[in-house]
């Protein structure tokens, strides 16, 4: 059958993939021609990349790429059509470089339009290698050696007309590795922030087995589970369709209806050890309900109202209508309460009761008939909120929810958070939302993440009963509550050597559909064993873990990458919190904090670690800027120090501490890359930075011509070179080699020179 011109929409890839698959003869439908010894044509496509040329700018555009995958068991077939657009008024020849995973094998190549038959190669590693050095040394531009260290096809050369566009339709298999209950997908794309091009990725899983979780920590991703979570459709968010990097895709099987785990590590002998991320999943049947629908472990969900004053008007009429849709969202068994508080306090009840349909049907009653008047009581209203024991066999939650600032009672900041940590025995998840601008953001979070929970922010124009309705639904089905993680030794003895600097320190719940990401330091490659325990479905479990090293891979650079991020927020949110109550006086906080060794120390580690990983956020973004001495480090520091207290401390509410909980929320729980540096200023806006470059498991600063690696900003010697290679040169082709070797080759693919750390070293590289 002859597939040429015959183009599917991505909805029937599946089918057209199945096709190629099952051929019954098992042959390639592409012929080769020894396409790594002949000579380039006039337009090279790397669609994970873009369009090169000997003669400067192409005239071939890639337009989009769309690729479905079909994963079977650990059989992956990849199928990619490419768009490409002739922008010149003449007939154009081009050919395509794909690179791919090893092991790859091609199944199907074809092009529209009238040629010679499509033909395509796979050429291994070394060969690969050779070949980009070919292309690179004549086209002048080191973006390819990018993908240096993978296999690559090559095509024939195939016609575009002028003006005319060109579609391409690839189809690769390989069989992905495991790593116990782990099974890993990678699509190869460039790591470049330059690159626009959107790619609309759709994967197909199926498995024997029950899938535990989908993760991609490169993407956001939308993931559906169907035939009782053997299948899983995975597709990428429109967002991240034109976000850099590799397409990072892992999936746990369940293996035995409990909490699956695997560790995904990185070796990094500075720290005598390296980095881990450990992804936990939850059991993938939705057993988590009863014959009845309702969920097996019950809740008592407490509702706390703000109705002072400013509430009035449609605020309090949307509070109103997302706490009735609570009530209504409730199993009969499962308890509530309504508080509402402005100068004083109210409740429906003196404690949570058992839903039936008549405290259901008063309850309601009850809250239609709010009003708004008064100020704001929070300190008095949560003592309520927290007194009361709570309902037996229940995971007690209060969704808390403000406008304002405390005008009434205890208003000091420090006193209410020292409050709530004392009155809260029962270990009540207190979820906070943050009505507008003025309430006092570094409060709310506090409070949230102090007792496992989460803050909201509704901002104006926003509906709160969408985001109280949005939270809640994520708190069905509790499936594991208040677990804790330990560390076991060889003997089964907890220990506290093994692991360190884990990110998040207190774990959080689990409800049906979430995962866990869990990010620390291990040291030494002896084996590492867990013990996970806690409430799973209503009944004390453990479940213990033992994970080997010996897999751990410098390929895995988002691991310590995520790592710094959350520990460069938790240090962030450190000083945030320390600014509680320090007064008014700009002037007076900054000459605190000049007397504080602390906070100089916390500082400190922000610069290094924004630097090391290139992470940076709203106090730190000045690092990008090109008047930066990136050797200044007295100057760095002071400017980070100001940035830190001027915003961090000293704003507690409106605008900038709302952008500021906005920005912590996400980099303290963040699970995937955010290689564009996106955060939120202090106006609300989102915005990104261009000048630093993640590469790989380095950073890079962009001065003038020159991008700069980050581990040399932070060496002894600063950023002076020690040794100068030139671009082309036998000296450039040993050092490719040697970052081939390391999983490092991108740095080599920056435009302009680049300076690198390579062992205690400075290599400058640089053009001809």
């Amino acid at each position: 059958m002859n597939v040429r011109n015959r183009f599917v929409s991505l909805a029937a890839l599946v089918a057209v993939v199945s096709f190629w698959v099952t051929r019954a003869d098992g042959q390639r439908i592409t012929h080769t021609h020894r396409l790594d010894i002949r000579a380039i044509s006039s337009n090279v496509i790397l669609p994970q990349s873009r369009s090169f040329t000997a003669e400067g700018k192409s005239a071939i555009d890639v337009t989009d790429v769309k690729v479905g995958v079909v994963i079977l068991e650990q059989a992956a077939t990849t199928t990619m059509d490419i768009s490409l657009k002739n922008t010149s008024g003449s007939r154009q020849e081009a050919e395509l470089l794909v690179p791919v995973p090893e092991g790859a094998a091609i199944r199907g190549f074809d092009f529209q339009g009238s040629g010679k038959e499509p033909s395509a190669e796979l050429l291994p590693k070394d060969k690969a290698v050779a070949t980009y050095e070919s292309i690179v040394a004549k086209i002048k531009d080191p973006a390819l050696l990018e993908f240096a260290g993978l296999n690559l096809i090559r095509s024939s050369v195939f016609p575009i007309d002028a003006n005319g566009t060109q579609k391409i339709r690839l189809t690769y298999e390989h069989l992905l590795t495991a790593d116990g209950p782990r099974v890993d997908y990678a699509l190869p794309r460039t790591e470049s922030i330059d690159y626009k091009v959107p790619w609309e990725v759709s994967v197909k899983i199926k498995s024997r087995r029950p899938i535990s979780t989908v993760y991609s920590p490169s993407h956001e991703v939308r993931v559906e589970k169907t035939r009782g979570g053997r299948e899983a459709s995975v597709k990428i968010g429109r967002e991240a369709m034109s976000e850099p990097g590799p397409l990072q895709l892992s999936y746990l099987m369940d293996l035995d209806g409990g909490v699956t785990a695997s560790l995904i590590a990185y070796p990094d002998v500075r720290i005598d050890g390296g980095y881990f991320l450990l992804l936990a999943g939850l059991p993938a049947d939705a057993s988590v309900t009863d014959a009845n629908g309702a969920p097996t472990v019950k809740r008592e969900v407490t509702l706390v109202i703000d109705r002072s004053g400013s509430m009035a008007g449609e605020k309090l009429e949307q509070a109103k209508e997302a706490a009735l849709q609570v009530i209504d969202g409730l199993y009969d068994g499962e308890a509530f309460n309504v508080i509402d508080y402005s100068d004083s306090i109210a409740s429906f009840a003196p404690a949570p009761v058992v839903k039936n349909n008549k405290n259901a049907k008063e309850a309601r009653h009850y809250v239609r008939r709010l009003t708004a008047a008064g100020g704001t009581n929070i300190h008095d209203t949560l003592m309520e909120a927290l007194r009361p024991k709570p309902t037996k066999a229940t995971l007690p939650i209060v969704l808390f929810l403000t406008d304002g600032l405390p005008t009434i009672g205890v208003r000091s900041e420090v006193a209410i958070r020292e409050a709530v940590e004392k009155a809260n025995k029962h270990k009540r998840r207190i979820f906070t939302f943050g009505v507008g601008y003025d309430v006092n953001a570094p409060l709310l979070n506090f409070l949230a993440r102090n007792s496992r929970a989460i803050s909201t922010y509704v901002l104006p124009g926003e509906e709160i009963e969408s985001k109280v309705s949005q939270v809640y639904r994520r708190l069905f089905g509790p499936v594991l509550s208040t677990p804790e993680l330990q560390v076991l030794d060889a003997k089964g003895e907890v220990t506290t050597r093994r692991v360190a600097e884990l990110m998040p320190s207190q774990l959080p719940d689990l409800f049906e559909g979430d995962q866990l990401v869990l990010l620390g330091q291990y040291k030494s490659d002896v084996p590492l064993r867990f013990q996970l325990a806690g409430d799973f479905r209503g009944k004390a479990r453990t479940f213990q873990f033992n994970f080997k090293l010996n897999k751990a891979t410098t390929k895995n650079s988002f691991v310590p990458r995520l790592w710094a991020s959350r520990k460069i927020g938790m240090l962030i949110d450190e000083i945030r919190q320390a600014g509680a109550d320090s007064g008014d006086d700009p002037s007076v906080i900054a000459a605190n904090a000049k007397t504080d060794p602390r906070l100089k120390e916390l500082v400190d580690e922000i610069v290094r670690l924004s630097v090391e990983f290139g992470i940076l956020t709203e106090y730190t973004a000045f690092l990008a800027r090109e008047g930066t001495d990136l050797d200044g480090r007295d100057s760095i520091l002071l400017e980070a120090n100001n940035n830190l207290i001027q915003r961090a401390q000293n704003v507690r509410h409106g605008v900038a501490a709302v952008n500021q909980a906005f920005n912590d929320n996400f980099q303290q729980g963040q699970f995937r890359e955010n290689r564009r540096n996106h955060f939120f200023d202090q106006n609300m806006n989102r915005v990104q930075i261009t000048r630093v470059q993640q590469i790989n498991d380095r950073a890079f600063f962009q001065r003038g011509n020159r991008w700069v690696d980050g581990q040399a900003i932070n060496s002894a010697t600063g950023t002076q070179p020690d040794r100068t290679v030139v671009f082309g040169t036998p000296e450039f082709s040993q050092l490719l080699q040697q970052l081939v070797a390391e999983n490092r080759q991108g740095a080599l693919a920056m435009s302009g020179e680049v300076l690198l750390r390579v062992g205690d070293r400075n290599v400058l590289v640089k053009g001809e």
